[in-house]
Protein backbone atom coordinates (compact mmCIF):
# COMPACT_ATOMS: atom_id res chain seq x y z
CA UNK A 1 0.00 0.00 0.00
CA UNK A 2 1.76 3.12 -1.00
CA UNK A 3 -0.92 5.75 -0.11
CA UNK A 4 -4.29 6.38 1.20
CA UNK A 5 -6.81 7.47 -0.54
CA UNK A 6 -10.14 9.07 1.52
CA UNK A 7 -13.69 9.28 -0.86
CA UNK A 8 -15.30 12.35 0.56
CA UNK A 9 -18.52 14.42 -0.22
CA UNK A 10 -22.39 14.92 0.71
CA UNK A 11 -24.44 12.41 1.77
CA UNK A 12 -25.79 9.79 -0.99
CA UNK A 13 -23.66 11.27 -4.01
CA UNK A 14 -22.17 7.40 -4.28
CA UNK A 15 -18.90 7.64 -2.04
CA UNK A 16 -19.97 4.09 -0.59
CA UNK A 17 -20.59 2.37 -4.34
CA UNK A 18 -16.88 3.91 -5.46
CA UNK A 19 -15.64 2.41 -2.40
CA UNK A 20 -17.14 -1.21 -2.79
CA UNK A 21 -15.69 -1.23 -6.43
CA UNK A 22 -12.48 -0.34 -5.52
CA UNK A 23 -11.95 -3.04 -2.59
CA UNK A 24 -13.79 -5.28 -5.45
CA UNK A 25 -16.49 -6.67 -2.35
CA UNK A 26 -19.20 -5.34 -0.96
CA UNK A 27 -18.04 -3.59 2.54
CA UNK A 28 -19.92 -1.16 2.77
CA UNK A 29 -23.41 -0.58 3.50
CA UNK A 30 -24.99 0.57 0.06
CA UNK A 31 -28.68 2.51 0.11
CA UNK A 32 -31.00 4.95 -1.49
CA UNK A 33 -31.60 7.17 1.56
CA UNK A 34 -28.53 9.34 2.78
CA UNK A 35 -26.50 8.91 5.72
CA UNK A 36 -26.11 4.88 5.73
CA UNK A 37 -22.44 5.45 6.74
CA UNK A 38 -21.62 6.64 10.08
CA UNK A 39 -17.91 5.97 10.88
CA UNK A 40 -14.60 5.80 8.69
CA UNK A 41 -14.33 2.44 6.72
CA UNK A 42 -10.79 0.98 5.45
CA UNK A 43 -10.43 -1.89 2.53
CA UNK A 44 -7.58 -2.30 -0.12
CA UNK A 45 -7.96 -0.82 -2.90
CA UNK A 46 -7.52 -2.03 -6.16
CA UNK A 47 -7.08 -0.67 -9.83
CA UNK A 48 -5.16 -1.68 -12.36
CA UNK A 49 -1.76 -2.65 -10.88
CA UNK A 50 -2.18 0.24 -8.45
CA UNK A 51 -2.41 -1.11 -4.76
CA UNK A 52 -3.69 1.42 -2.02
CA UNK A 53 -5.35 2.08 0.88
CA UNK A 54 -9.19 3.26 0.23
CA UNK A 55 -11.29 5.04 3.14
CA UNK A 56 -14.94 5.59 2.86
CA UNK A 57 -15.93 8.69 4.83
CA UNK A 58 -19.55 9.74 6.57
CA UNK A 59 -21.24 12.05 3.98
CA UNK A 60 -20.19 15.47 5.17
CA UNK A 61 -22.95 18.01 6.66
CA UNK A 62 -22.93 21.61 7.67
CA UNK A 63 -23.55 20.21 11.32
CA UNK A 64 -20.58 21.41 13.85
CA UNK A 65 -22.40 20.80 17.04
CA UNK A 66 -21.45 17.67 19.36
CA UNK A 67 -24.95 16.08 17.65
CA UNK A 68 -24.62 12.84 15.87
CA UNK A 69 -24.01 14.61 12.64
CA UNK A 70 -21.30 16.74 13.63
CA UNK A 71 -19.30 14.43 15.24
CA UNK A 72 -19.59 12.36 11.53
CA UNK A 73 -18.51 15.75 10.08
CA UNK A 74 -15.50 15.58 12.65
CA UNK A 75 -14.15 11.94 11.93
CA UNK A 76 -14.83 12.68 8.08
CA UNK A 77 -12.08 15.82 8.52
CA UNK A 78 -9.76 14.12 10.38
CA UNK A 79 -9.93 11.56 7.36
CA UNK A 80 -9.07 14.48 5.13
CA UNK A 81 -6.21 15.18 7.39
CA UNK A 82 -4.63 11.85 7.21
CA UNK A 83 -5.34 10.57 3.97
CA UNK A 84 -2.53 11.45 1.24
CA UNK A 85 -5.22 11.88 -1.56
CA UNK A 86 -8.48 13.02 -1.47
CA UNK A 87 -11.78 12.26 -3.89
CA UNK A 88 -14.08 14.56 -3.71
CA UNK A 89 -17.45 13.89 -4.83
CA UNK A 90 -20.50 15.39 -6.48
CA UNK A 91 -23.36 14.52 -7.33
CA UNK A 92 -23.68 15.20 -11.61
CA UNK A 93 -27.42 14.87 -12.04
CA UNK A 94 -28.40 17.07 -8.53
CA UNK A 95 -25.48 19.45 -9.62
CA UNK A 96 -22.85 21.94 -7.46
CA UNK A 97 -24.76 22.40 -4.31
CA UNK A 98 -24.20 25.14 -1.43
CA UNK A 99 -22.67 22.70 0.60
CA UNK A 100 -20.54 21.39 -2.20
CA UNK A 101 -19.05 24.74 -2.20
CA UNK A 102 -18.47 25.30 1.53
CA UNK A 103 -16.61 21.85 1.37
CA UNK A 104 -14.52 22.32 -1.67
CA UNK A 105 -13.27 25.61 -0.16
CA UNK A 106 -12.27 23.08 3.46
CA UNK A 107 -10.92 20.54 0.93
CA UNK A 108 -8.66 23.42 -0.77
CA UNK A 109 -7.03 24.24 2.92
CA UNK A 110 -6.88 21.23 4.31
CA UNK A 111 -5.75 18.33 1.73
CA UNK A 112 -2.44 18.69 -0.86
CA UNK A 113 -4.03 16.74 -3.63
CA UNK A 114 -7.76 16.95 -4.20
CA UNK A 115 -9.12 14.98 -7.02
CA UNK A 116 -13.01 16.16 -8.18
CA UNK A 117 -15.27 13.69 -9.03
CA UNK A 118 -18.98 14.22 -10.74
CA UNK A 119 -20.41 10.88 -9.90
CA UNK A 120 -23.60 9.23 -11.78
CA UNK A 121 -22.36 10.78 -14.93
CA UNK A 122 -23.39 8.46 -17.60
CA UNK A 123 -25.63 10.11 -20.17
CA UNK A 124 -26.59 13.85 -21.34
CA UNK A 125 -28.54 14.10 -17.66
CA UNK A 126 -25.52 14.96 -16.15
CA UNK A 127 -23.59 17.23 -18.04
CA UNK A 128 -24.65 20.44 -16.78
CA UNK A 129 -23.31 18.72 -13.77
CA UNK A 130 -20.09 18.54 -14.57
CA UNK A 131 -19.80 21.73 -16.01
CA UNK A 132 -21.11 23.09 -12.92
CA UNK A 133 -17.85 21.52 -11.43
CA UNK A 134 -15.36 23.38 -13.02
CA UNK A 135 -16.61 26.40 -10.76
CA UNK A 136 -15.66 24.95 -7.48
CA UNK A 137 -11.89 25.63 -8.68
CA UNK A 138 -10.40 22.16 -8.02
CA UNK A 139 -9.92 21.36 -11.77
CA UNK A 140 -11.06 19.03 -14.14
CA UNK A 141 -14.01 17.32 -12.92
CA UNK A 142 -13.61 13.31 -13.74
CA UNK A 143 -16.58 11.80 -15.78
CA UNK A 144 -17.62 8.53 -13.03
CA UNK A 145 -20.61 6.16 -12.51
CA UNK A 146 -19.52 4.32 -9.81
CA UNK A 147 -22.56 2.00 -10.13
CA UNK A 148 -21.94 0.65 -13.63
CA UNK A 149 -17.73 1.34 -13.49
CA UNK A 150 -17.73 4.18 -15.77
CA UNK A 151 -14.25 6.68 -15.58
CA UNK A 152 -12.63 3.81 -14.12
CA UNK A 153 -9.18 4.66 -16.70
CA UNK A 154 -9.34 8.07 -16.03
CA UNK A 155 -9.28 7.67 -12.41
CA UNK A 156 -6.20 5.04 -12.73
CA UNK A 157 -4.39 8.21 -15.24
CA UNK A 158 -4.56 10.67 -12.22
CA UNK A 159 -3.50 8.89 -9.70
CA UNK A 160 -0.83 7.14 -11.10
CA UNK A 161 1.33 9.83 -11.02
CA UNK A 162 0.51 10.27 -7.42
CA UNK A 163 1.07 6.99 -6.83
CA UNK A 164 4.68 6.77 -8.13
CA UNK A 165 5.45 9.70 -5.79
CA UNK A 166 4.33 8.58 -2.63
CA UNK A 167 5.89 5.12 -3.54
CA UNK A 168 9.16 6.99 -3.92
CA UNK A 169 8.47 8.61 0.00
CA UNK A 170 7.85 5.30 1.04
CA UNK A 171 11.04 3.95 0.05
CA UNK A 172 12.94 6.65 1.38
CA UNK A 173 10.85 6.46 4.84
CA UNK A 174 11.60 2.67 5.28
CA UNK A 175 14.17 1.97 7.81
CA UNK A 176 17.98 0.34 6.85
CA UNK A 177 17.27 -2.75 8.95
CA UNK A 178 19.46 -6.24 8.63
CA UNK A 179 23.01 -3.80 7.10
CA UNK A 180 25.15 -5.82 6.26
CA UNK A 181 29.33 -6.06 7.17
CA UNK A 182 32.05 -7.33 5.66
CA UNK A 183 34.79 -8.38 7.41
CA UNK A 184 36.75 -5.17 7.45
CA UNK A 185 33.69 -3.43 9.25
CA UNK A 186 33.59 -6.19 11.66
CA UNK A 187 37.03 -5.06 12.70
CA UNK A 188 35.95 -1.22 12.60
CA UNK A 189 34.66 -1.04 16.28
CA UNK A 190 34.89 2.53 15.97
CA UNK A 191 32.49 3.36 13.11
CA UNK A 192 30.48 6.05 13.74
CA UNK A 193 26.54 5.60 14.33
CA UNK A 194 24.19 6.54 11.43
CA UNK A 195 23.09 9.74 11.23
CA UNK A 196 20.26 11.14 12.60
CA UNK A 197 19.18 14.11 10.15
CA UNK A 198 15.21 15.70 9.26
CA UNK A 199 15.72 13.46 6.00
CA UNK A 200 16.56 10.60 7.76
CA UNK A 201 14.72 11.09 11.14
CA UNK A 202 14.77 8.19 14.11
CA UNK A 203 11.39 6.73 13.09
CA UNK A 204 9.43 5.26 16.40
CA UNK A 205 6.16 3.30 16.78
CA UNK A 206 4.42 3.80 20.01
CA UNK A 207 2.62 0.41 20.69
CA UNK A 208 -0.08 -1.28 23.06
CA UNK A 209 -3.67 -2.24 24.32
CA UNK A 210 -6.54 0.45 23.68
CA UNK A 211 -6.60 3.18 25.91
CA UNK A 212 -3.01 2.75 27.13
CA UNK A 213 -2.21 6.53 26.72
CA UNK A 214 -0.69 6.13 23.56
CA UNK A 215 -2.18 9.41 21.80
CA UNK A 216 -1.86 11.47 25.23
CA UNK A 217 2.12 10.66 25.09
CA UNK A 218 2.59 12.22 22.04
CA UNK A 219 0.08 14.93 22.46
CA UNK A 220 2.53 15.51 25.82
CA UNK A 221 5.54 14.41 23.50
CA UNK A 222 4.59 17.36 20.54
CA UNK A 223 3.48 19.99 23.40
CA UNK A 224 -0.07 20.17 21.47
CA UNK A 225 -3.43 18.53 20.89
CA UNK A 226 -2.64 17.35 17.24
CA UNK A 227 -3.75 13.26 18.24
CA UNK A 228 -7.48 12.73 19.06
CA UNK A 229 -8.19 11.34 22.42
CA UNK A 230 -10.69 10.69 25.18
CA UNK A 231 -11.76 8.03 27.54
CA UNK A 232 -13.21 5.83 25.35
CA UNK A 233 -11.04 3.04 23.94
CA UNK A 234 -10.38 2.51 20.14
CA UNK A 235 -10.80 6.39 19.41
CA UNK A 236 -7.53 6.01 17.34
CA UNK A 237 -8.08 3.52 13.80
CA UNK A 238 -5.11 4.44 11.80
CA UNK A 239 -1.83 4.58 12.21
CA UNK A 240 -0.70 8.26 12.16
CA UNK A 241 3.06 9.51 11.88
CA UNK A 242 3.89 13.10 12.94
CA UNK A 243 7.41 14.31 12.60
CA UNK A 244 9.13 16.61 15.76
CA UNK A 245 12.79 17.42 17.21
CA UNK A 246 12.57 15.81 20.39
CA UNK A 247 15.45 17.83 22.65
CA UNK A 248 17.10 18.48 19.34
CA UNK A 249 16.82 14.86 17.48
CA UNK A 250 14.81 14.79 14.25
CA UNK A 251 12.05 12.30 14.86
CA UNK A 252 8.72 10.59 13.18
CA UNK A 253 6.64 9.23 15.76
CA UNK A 254 3.98 6.66 14.65
CA UNK A 255 1.01 6.36 16.78
CA UNK A 256 -0.78 3.13 16.38
CA UNK A 257 -4.71 1.78 16.79
CA UNK A 258 -4.64 -0.12 20.52
CA UNK A 259 -3.75 -3.81 19.57
CA UNK A 260 -6.76 -6.55 21.31
CA UNK A 261 -6.69 -10.02 21.90
CA UNK A 262 -7.59 -11.63 18.02
CA UNK A 263 -11.04 -12.97 19.44
CA UNK A 264 -12.57 -9.77 20.46
CA UNK A 265 -11.56 -8.21 17.13
CA UNK A 266 -14.95 -7.93 15.28
CA UNK A 267 -14.99 -5.28 12.97
CA UNK A 268 -13.64 -5.29 9.64
CA UNK A 269 -12.44 -1.90 10.41
CA UNK A 270 -10.77 -2.48 13.45
CA UNK A 271 -9.03 -5.67 11.66
CA UNK A 272 -7.35 -3.13 9.57
CA UNK A 273 -6.51 -1.03 12.03
CA UNK A 274 -4.83 -3.29 13.63
CA UNK A 275 -2.66 -4.61 10.71
CA UNK A 276 -1.86 -1.46 9.97
CA UNK A 277 -0.50 -1.17 13.61
CA UNK A 278 1.93 -3.94 12.60
CA UNK A 279 3.06 -2.01 9.40
CA UNK A 280 3.86 0.69 12.14
CA UNK A 281 5.93 -1.82 14.07
CA UNK A 282 7.78 -2.54 10.56
CA UNK A 283 8.81 1.06 9.84
CA UNK A 284 10.16 1.67 12.99
CA UNK A 285 13.53 1.42 13.98
CA UNK A 286 12.44 1.83 18.25
CA UNK A 287 9.07 0.16 19.10
CA UNK A 288 7.74 2.00 22.60
CA UNK A 289 5.35 -0.59 24.38
CA UNK A 290 2.98 1.26 26.17
CA UNK A 291 1.32 -0.51 29.25
CA UNK A 292 -1.49 0.71 31.71
CA UNK A 293 0.13 0.57 35.23
CA UNK A 294 -2.80 -0.57 36.67
CA UNK A 295 -3.19 -3.95 34.78
CA UNK A 296 0.24 -4.70 33.00
CA UNK A 297 1.90 -7.58 31.15
CA UNK A 298 -1.63 -8.73 30.04
CA UNK A 299 -1.28 -11.50 27.47
CA UNK A 300 -1.66 -8.85 24.65
CA UNK A 301 1.23 -6.67 25.50
CA UNK A 302 3.65 -9.61 26.52
CA UNK A 303 2.33 -10.38 22.13
CA UNK A 304 2.95 -6.98 20.84
CA UNK A 305 6.59 -7.09 22.88
CA UNK A 306 7.85 -10.03 21.09
CA UNK A 307 6.41 -8.85 17.66
CA UNK A 308 8.68 -6.22 17.67
CA UNK A 309 11.10 -8.15 18.90
CA UNK A 310 10.79 -10.87 16.47
CA UNK A 311 10.74 -8.32 13.70
CA UNK A 312 13.93 -7.55 15.11
CA UNK A 313 13.15 -3.89 16.23
CA UNK A 314 14.90 -2.07 19.45
CA UNK A 315 12.23 -1.98 22.06
CA UNK A 316 11.89 0.32 24.84
CA UNK A 317 9.01 -0.66 27.71
CA UNK A 318 7.08 2.02 29.05
CA UNK A 319 4.47 2.10 31.79
CA UNK A 320 1.53 4.92 31.45
CA UNK A 321 -0.25 6.50 34.24
CA UNK A 322 2.35 6.37 36.95
CA UNK A 323 0.70 9.35 38.59
CA UNK A 324 -2.17 7.69 39.84
CA UNK A 325 0.19 4.79 41.37
CA UNK A 326 0.25 4.83 45.33
CA UNK A 327 2.65 2.43 46.00
CA UNK A 328 5.16 3.26 43.51
CA UNK A 329 8.56 1.17 44.74
CA UNK A 330 6.91 -1.80 44.97
CA UNK A 331 5.08 -1.39 41.72
CA UNK A 332 8.24 -0.96 39.97
CA UNK A 333 10.06 -3.93 41.96
CA UNK A 334 7.26 -6.17 40.68
CA UNK A 335 7.06 -4.86 37.32
CA UNK A 336 10.98 -5.31 36.94
CA UNK A 337 10.87 -8.98 38.27
CA UNK A 338 7.81 -9.53 35.92
CA UNK A 339 9.29 -8.46 32.79
CA UNK A 340 12.48 -10.38 33.72
CA UNK A 341 10.26 -13.25 33.76
CA UNK A 342 7.74 -13.09 30.94
CA UNK A 343 9.93 -11.73 28.54
CA UNK A 344 13.63 -13.20 28.73
CA UNK A 345 14.43 -12.71 24.99
CA UNK A 346 14.29 -9.06 25.86
CA UNK A 347 15.97 -8.95 28.72
CA UNK A 348 17.45 -6.07 29.92
CA UNK A 349 15.23 -3.75 27.46
CA UNK A 350 14.65 -0.47 29.18
CA UNK A 351 11.55 -0.57 31.46
CA UNK A 352 10.50 4.10 32.43
CA UNK A 353 7.77 5.53 34.00
CA UNK A 354 5.94 7.70 33.04
CA UNK A 355 2.92 9.79 32.75
CA UNK A 356 1.21 11.12 29.56
CA UNK A 357 -1.24 13.26 31.71
CA UNK A 358 1.50 15.26 33.70
CA UNK A 359 4.61 14.75 31.09
CA UNK A 360 6.51 13.16 34.33
CA UNK A 361 9.17 10.76 32.97
CA UNK A 362 9.31 12.04 29.59
CA UNK A 363 13.01 12.77 29.56
CA UNK A 364 13.79 9.41 30.87
CA UNK A 365 11.97 7.88 27.98
CA UNK A 366 13.46 9.77 25.39
CA UNK A 367 17.25 8.82 27.12
CA UNK A 368 16.20 4.89 26.61
CA UNK A 369 14.96 5.51 23.40
CA UNK A 370 18.24 6.45 21.86
CA UNK A 371 20.07 4.20 24.40
CA UNK A 372 17.99 1.61 22.78
CA UNK A 373 18.88 2.92 19.35
CA UNK A 374 22.22 3.18 19.81
CA UNK A 375 22.73 -0.38 21.12
CA UNK A 376 20.85 -1.76 18.09
CA UNK A 377 23.23 -0.21 15.72
CA UNK A 378 26.60 -2.02 17.87
CA UNK A 379 29.35 -3.41 16.13
CA UNK A 380 31.58 -5.62 17.78
CA UNK A 381 35.05 -6.52 16.48
CA UNK A 382 36.45 -9.84 15.28
CA UNK A 383 39.40 -10.33 17.64
CA UNK A 384 37.09 -9.10 20.52
CA UNK A 385 34.39 -11.58 20.06
CA UNK A 386 37.00 -14.46 19.08
CA UNK A 387 38.51 -13.56 22.79
CA UNK A 388 35.21 -13.71 24.62
CA UNK A 389 34.04 -17.12 22.52
CA UNK A 390 37.10 -18.25 24.19
CA UNK A 391 36.25 -17.94 27.40
CA UNK A 392 32.74 -18.46 27.41
CA UNK A 393 33.88 -22.18 25.89
CA UNK A 394 36.50 -22.63 28.70
CA UNK A 395 34.04 -22.01 31.21
CA UNK A 396 30.88 -24.13 29.56
CA UNK A 397 32.38 -26.47 26.76
CA UNK A 398 29.50 -27.00 24.05
CA UNK A 399 28.05 -30.52 24.47
CA UNK A 400 28.79 -33.72 22.63
CA UNK A 401 25.65 -35.10 21.38
CA UNK A 402 26.20 -39.10 20.13
CA UNK A 403 29.74 -38.41 21.82
CA UNK A 404 30.85 -35.98 18.74
CA UNK A 405 32.25 -32.79 20.25
CA UNK A 406 31.04 -29.32 18.99
CA UNK A 407 33.86 -27.48 18.37
CA UNK A 408 33.53 -23.24 17.92
CA UNK A 409 36.19 -22.13 15.86
CA UNK A 410 35.42 -18.63 14.56
CA UNK A 411 33.08 -15.82 15.23
CA UNK A 412 32.38 -12.42 13.64
CA UNK A 413 29.29 -9.97 13.33
CA UNK A 414 27.89 -10.10 10.33
CA UNK A 415 25.12 -7.58 10.65
CA UNK A 416 23.80 -4.93 12.78
CA UNK A 417 20.64 -3.33 13.22
CA UNK A 418 19.70 -5.52 15.22
CA UNK A 419 23.43 -7.04 15.68
CA UNK A 420 23.81 -10.29 13.96
CA UNK A 421 26.47 -13.00 14.65
CA UNK A 422 27.84 -15.94 12.37
CA UNK A 423 30.04 -19.08 14.61
CA UNK A 424 31.64 -21.31 12.51
CA UNK A 425 31.44 -24.56 14.59
CA UNK A 426 31.45 -28.50 13.71
CA UNK A 427 27.74 -30.05 13.61
CA UNK A 428 25.99 -27.16 14.00
CA UNK A 429 22.59 -28.97 13.45
CA UNK A 430 23.35 -30.74 16.24
CA UNK A 431 24.07 -27.56 18.55
CA UNK A 432 20.66 -27.01 21.35
CA UNK A 433 18.91 -24.16 21.76
CA UNK A 434 20.04 -23.96 25.40
CA UNK A 435 23.82 -23.12 24.10
CA UNK A 436 22.73 -21.00 21.65
CA UNK A 437 20.61 -18.90 24.74
CA UNK A 438 23.88 -19.11 26.53
CA UNK A 439 25.74 -17.35 24.53
CA UNK A 440 23.12 -14.68 23.50
CA UNK A 441 22.84 -13.71 27.12
CA UNK A 442 26.66 -13.61 27.56
CA UNK A 443 26.31 -11.59 24.52
CA UNK A 444 24.25 -8.75 26.04
CA UNK A 445 26.08 -9.00 29.14
CA UNK A 446 30.08 -8.86 27.83
CA UNK A 447 29.10 -5.88 24.87
CA UNK A 448 26.38 -3.92 27.02
CA UNK A 449 23.59 -4.66 24.56
CA UNK A 450 20.51 -5.17 26.78
CA UNK A 451 16.83 -5.46 25.57
CA UNK A 452 17.92 -5.54 22.04
CA UNK A 453 17.38 -8.22 19.63
CA UNK A 454 20.27 -10.47 18.82
CA UNK A 455 20.43 -12.83 15.92
CA UNK A 456 23.00 -15.50 16.15
CA UNK A 457 23.73 -18.03 13.35
CA UNK A 458 25.64 -21.28 13.51
CA UNK A 459 27.05 -22.36 10.05
CA UNK A 460 29.57 -25.48 9.38
CA UNK A 461 32.71 -25.05 8.09
CA UNK A 462 31.59 -27.74 5.26
CA UNK A 463 28.89 -25.58 3.82
CA UNK A 464 31.96 -24.28 2.16
CA UNK A 465 33.26 -27.40 0.37
CA UNK A 466 31.61 -27.48 -2.81
CA UNK A 467 32.80 -30.90 -3.33
CA UNK A 468 31.09 -32.33 0.07
CA UNK A 469 29.01 -35.57 -0.38
CA UNK A 470 30.05 -35.89 -4.15
CA UNK A 471 31.02 -39.29 -4.85
CA UNK A 472 34.62 -39.43 -6.75
CA UNK A 473 33.65 -41.32 -11.00
CA UNK A 474 34.69 -45.10 -10.67
CA UNK A 475 36.06 -44.60 -7.29
CA UNK A 476 35.13 -48.21 -6.15
CA UNK A 477 36.13 -50.13 -9.61
CA UNK A 478 39.60 -48.21 -9.03
CA UNK A 479 40.22 -49.55 -5.60
CA UNK A 480 39.15 -52.93 -6.65
CA UNK A 481 41.75 -52.19 -9.62
CA UNK A 482 44.53 -51.22 -6.97
CA UNK A 483 43.71 -54.25 -4.66
CA UNK A 484 44.30 -56.76 -7.67
CA UNK A 485 47.85 -55.41 -8.00
CA UNK A 486 48.73 -55.50 -4.41
CA UNK A 487 47.95 -59.00 -4.14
Amino acid sequence: MTFSLAIVGRPNVGKSTLFNRLVGRRLALVDDQPGVTRDLREGEGKLGDLRFTVIDTAGLEEATDDSLQGRMRRLTERAVDMADVCLFMIDARVGVTPTDEIFAEILRKRSKHVILAANKAEGAAADAGVLEAYGLGLGEPLRLSAEHGEGMPELYSVLMPLSDAFAERAAEEAPETEVELSEEDGDDIDTALPEITDKKPLQIAVVGRPNAGKSTLINKILGEERLLTGPEAGITRDAISVRLDWDGTPMRIFDTAGMRKRAKIQEKLEKLSVSDGLRAVKFAEVVVVLLDAAIPFEQQDLRIADLAEREGRAVVVAVNKWDVEEHKQEKLRDLKEAFDRLLPQLRGAPLVTVSAKTGRGLDRLNAAILKAWEVWNRRVSTGQLNRWLEGMVSSHPPPAPQGKRIKLRYMTQAKTRPPGFVVMCSHPDKMPDSYTRYLVNGLREAFDMPGTPIRLYMRGQGDRNPYKGRREKNAGALKKHLGKRKG
